[in-house]
C-alpha cells in the first residue's frame, strides 16, 4: 500500500565519498550532510558504475546499469523512454515531483524525464543577470562570467554577492517549493547542486577558509604516471595533472569550499523541513561521481579510482521505518539502488526494468542475500584517459584497460588509496585470477565483445553509446 511520506534527494555534483567530516576528512567541514548519516545511514562503498555525469544520472533516474540503459560514457545525444523513471513512478501514485538547481544533464535538456516541473540552470542565469546592476551576459552565462570553467583546475572567489551563488539560489527555490506546494499530496523533492563541480568560484570566505587551514597532499601512488614536463603547457582542463604550490592549494581549497558552502546552506534547507514535517520525511544525500583533485597526478572523473568511483549515499527516514541511528553499511551498493530503495519505503511496486536492489532490508539490518562486487565501467571519451571494466567489492579492486589489456589490482583494506598496485605480486595470484574470470563472464554477452567466455580482448572498439535493438 502506498503510504504518503515525503522524499527529499539531495544530490551534489563530482563530491567525493571521502569529502565528509564524518568520514574524517582532516580540514573539510560538512557538519549538516554529517547529521543526516548521524540520524540514519551512512553506506561507505557506495559507487557511481559509469563515473561521468551523464549516465550516473540516468542510471539514478531508472535504476539501470549503464550497459542497459545504453550509456557508457559522456555521450549527450540520447534520448530515453521515461515512463518507469524515478520521478514518474512516484508521480503516477500522486507524488508531486519537483526538481530545483542543476538538471539531471539528459538530451534533450527541456525534458522533465517525469518531473512536473524543473526550475534550473537557464531560470537561475536569467535571475542573476536581472540582480546585477550592469550587464555581464557572457556566451556561457554569468555563473562563468569569471573565466573560470566547467571543467579547469584554476579557482578564484566567486565575483558577486554571496547571495547571488548558484548553491544559495538552489536552496532558496527548494524554500519556495516547500512554501507553496499542495499539502494535500506528498512530495518528491530533489534539490541538485552544480557544485562542487568546477567552475572552482565558491564564496571568498569559504576559499579563504581553507587556504588559512591548508590542504592535503595529493596522493601519489607508485605506478601513477606524472605529465610531460610537469604539465607545464598543459590544456587548464588536462586530466593528467601535476598540481603543486599555489595552484594545488588553491585548487583544493576551493574545492573544499564549494562542498562546505553547500554545507552552511542545507542548514537552511534542512531546518525548513524540519520544521514543516521532518517525522514524514526520508533524506538521501548523494552525488553522481566523485573528483580526482591531483591523487594519482589525475583530475576530473571517468577513471576507475576510489577519489573517482566513490560517492556519498546517507540515508536518514522517520523512526517508524525501524532504521537504527548512526550505522553504517559497507556493503557494495551504487546509484543503481536508490529508485528501488525509493519505492520500496513509500510502498510502490519496484517495475520489472529496474535491476538495482532496495537499501531498506539492509538498513534494517535484515539477513538478506546481496551482491559480491560492483561493476565500473566508462568507454573511449574525449579526455587523455583509458576506458576500462572495473569490478570491486569495497575491500579489492581489479581493473582492466581495454586498450592495451593492462590490468591493476588494489587490495583496499591495507592499501585504501590505491598507492600500490599488485597484479604482479605472487602472493596474489589467485585471488586476481579469479577477479579476471568474473569479469569474462561479466563480459561475455556484450555487443564490443570483450570476452569469448575463456580471455578478455582488448583493443575493442569501446563507443560511449550502446545502440539497443
Amino acid at each position: 500500500m502506498v503510504n504518503r511520506t515525503n522524499i527529499l534527494l539531495i544530490m551534489t555534483d563530482q563530491q567525493r565519498g571521502d569529502c565528509l567530516g564524518i568520514e574524517g576528512h582532516p580540514v573539510l567541514l560538512t557538519p549538516n550532510m554529517d547529521s543526516i548519516a548521524g540520524r540514519g545511514v551512512r553506506f561507505d562503498k557506495c559507487y557511481s558504475t559509469c563515473p561521468v555525469c551523464i549516465p550516473a544520472r540516468r542510471s539514478l533516474l531508472s535504476g539501470q546499469y549503464p550497459d542497459t540503459h545504453g550509456i557508457v560514457g559522456y555521450y549527450q545525444q540520447a534520448e530515453w523512454e521515461t515512463s518507469l523513471s524515478l520521478p514518474n513512478a512516484l508521480k503516477e501514485v500522486g507524488y508531486h515531483t519537483y526538481l530545483v538547481g542543476r538538471d539531471m544533464h539528459q538530451y534533450p535538456q527541456n525534458k522533465r524525464y517525469g518531473y512536473d516541473h524543473i526550475v534550473g540552470y537557464s531560470a537561475y542565469n536569467e535571475w542573476l543577470n536581472s540582480q546585477l546592476s550592469y550587464n555581464t551576459y557572457e556566451p556561457f552565462g554569468s555563473y562563468y562570467a569569471s573565466g573560470v570553467m566547467h571543467n579547469d583546475r584554476s579557482a578564484r572567489p566567486w565575483p558577486y554577492e554571496e547571495s547571488l551563488h548558484y548553491t544559495n539560489w538552489t536552496v532558496n527555490e527548494a524554500h519556495r517549493f516547500l512554501q507553496n506546494r499542495d499539502p494535500a499530496c506528498p512530495y518528491f523533492l530533489t534539490v541538485s547542486f552544480l557544485a562542487p563541480h568546477p567552475p572552482l568560484v565558491p564564496p571568498a570566505f569559504y576559499m579563504e577558509r581553507y587556504i588559512r587551514t591548508g590542504v592535503p597532499d595529493p596522493v601519489i601512488g607508485q605506478w601513477a604516471k606524472s605529465p610531460l614536463t610537469n604539465g607545464k603547457g598543459s590544456p587548464i582542463d588536462a586530466a593528467n595533472v601535476c598540481l603543486s604550490g599555489e595552484e594545488l592549494l588553491s585548487c583544493r581549497a576551493a574545492y573544499y569550499g564549494l562542498i562546505n558552502h553547500i554545507d552552511d546552506q542545507l542548514s537552511r534547507l534542512l531546518r525548513i523541513v524540519e520544521a514543516m514535517d521532518m517525522d514524514n520525511t526520508v533524506i538521501l544525500f548523494t552525488s553522481d561521481h566523485g573528483e580526482m583533485l591531483g591523487d594519482h597526478y589525475l583530475y576530473r572523473k571517468s577513471v576507475p579510482y576510489e577519489p573517482s568511483v566513490r560517492v556519498p549515499l546517507l540515508i536518514s527516514a522517520p523512526q517508524r521505518y525501524g532504521i537504527k541511528s548512526g550505522l553504517v553499511i559497507s556493503k557494495p551498493v551504487s546509484l543503481e539502488d536508490i529508485m528501488p530503495t525509493i519505492l520500496d519505503i513509500v510502498g510502490v511496486e519496484i517495475p520489472d526494468t529496474v535491476e538495482g536492489s532496495s537499501l531498506l532490508p539492509l538498513m534494517r539490518e535484515e539477513e538478506i542475500s546481496w551482491r559480491s562486487f560492483i561493476h565500473i565501467e566508462h568507454g573511449e571519451g574525449t579526455v587523455d584517459f583509458q576506458p576500462h571494466h572495473t569490478l570491486t567489492d569495497g575491500t579489492e579492486k581489479y581493473i582492466w584497460f581495454v586498450q592495451n589489456g593492462e590490468e591493476q589490482f588494489f587490495d583496499l583494506r591495507t592499501d585504501p588509496q590505491e598507492c600500490q598496485n599488485l597484479i604482479d605480486s605472487k602472493n596474489h595470484e589467485d585471488t586476481i585470477a579469479r577477479w579476471r574470470k568474473k569479469l569474462i563472464t561479466k563480459l561475455e554477452d556484450r555487443p564490443e565483445h570483450f570476452s569469448d567466455g575463456t580471455k578478455l580482448i582488448c583493443n575493442r572498439p569501446y563507443p560511449t553509446y550502446i545502440k539497443r535493438t
